[in-house]
């Protein structure tokens, strides 16, 4: 199994002013994925993605860990003691779980599979 960290997702409360703040302030290109979502998509090194729902977005950024093999993170995760904050759901990209380490601190861990 291989795990890297490429991904920040901040909870925002509002998306499109966010979203033309890091473009004008960087230069990123952020595509939007609906009016509460929009992310950064194949930047060298990590990618940012902006959660505008209040509903869904995490209450602090959210550090996401990249695997090629979902199931055996999700295992080794709770096999080290963290503890599963949001079970495994699919988003526009791939799958996804949440989880808090000892400390408390909630990261999430996605496999890419596009389409």
């Amino acid at each position: 199994m291989t795990a890297r960290l490429n991904y920040v997702e901040l909870p925002v409360g509002d998306t499109a002013a966010s979203r033309a703040f890091f473009e004008q302030a960087f230069g990123w290109s952020l595509t939007a994925f609906g009016p509460d979502y929009a992310a950064t998509t194949g930047q060298a090194g990590s990618d940012i993605g902006l959660n505008g729902d209040a509903g869904d977005a995490t209450r602090a950024p959210l550090a996401v860990i990249e695997t090629d093999d979902l199931e055996a993170a999700l295992a080794s995760v709770e096999a080290a003691g963290g503890t599963v904050s949001r079970p495994i759901f699919a988003f526009p990209g791939g799958r996804r779980f949440h989880f808090r380490e000892p400390s408390g601190n909630e990261l999430a861990v996605y496999v890419n599979e596009p389409g």
